[in-house]
């Protein structure tokens, strides 16, 4: 049997709000349960919280995490002990073929500190690995590019 993930997401408003269209568009992200995060759609979107998470960035966020955490083990069976990894990634919107707005190109920009040297084809390749791994990556048809730093 497959693994399997869930999310609850809540939103609610007064009926007149979303009849005249001016709702808000904040709601609540719930996971395993307990851990809430309060989410909005981007923040050029009448109604939006700028300071809430976003759909956009939650799924640059994800593909970020994935890499990282993919990342962490492979070094580690590599004999790479990090100590500190951080990755400015972001995510460039972009039309498809029928005129949709999707996630075209998702970077990520990790930053990795090791506990001592380690060899930079070592890490380049713990990179690949990390992507290959990936399930968000593999999950995605956004380009995805990793450029360590």
């Amino acid at each position: 049997m497959a693994d399997r993930y869930s999310a609850t997401v809540t939103w609610t408003g007064p009926a007149e709000d979303h009849r005249s269209g001016q709702y808000s568009r904040v709601h609540e992200w719930r996971f395993d349960g307990h851990t809430v995060v309060r989410a909005s759609a981007g923040p050029t979107v009448p109604g939006s919280d700028p300071s809430a998470v976003d759909p956009e960035e939650a799924l640059v966020a994800s593909a970020s995490a994935c890499h990282m955490l993919w990342f962490l083990a492979i070094a580690r069976k590599k004999g790479l002990t990090v100590i500190a990894y951080e990755d400015q990634a972001d995510g460039e919107m972009g039309k498809n073929e029928a005129g949709k707005d999707y996630m075209a190109v998702v970077t990520l920009r990790p930053h990795v500190t090791f506990e001592g040297e380690a060899d930079p084809a070592l890490i380049v390749e713990c990179h690949r690995l990390a992507h290959e791994e990936c399930y968000i990556a593999n999950s995605l048809r956004a380009e995805m590019r990793v450029e360590p730093r």
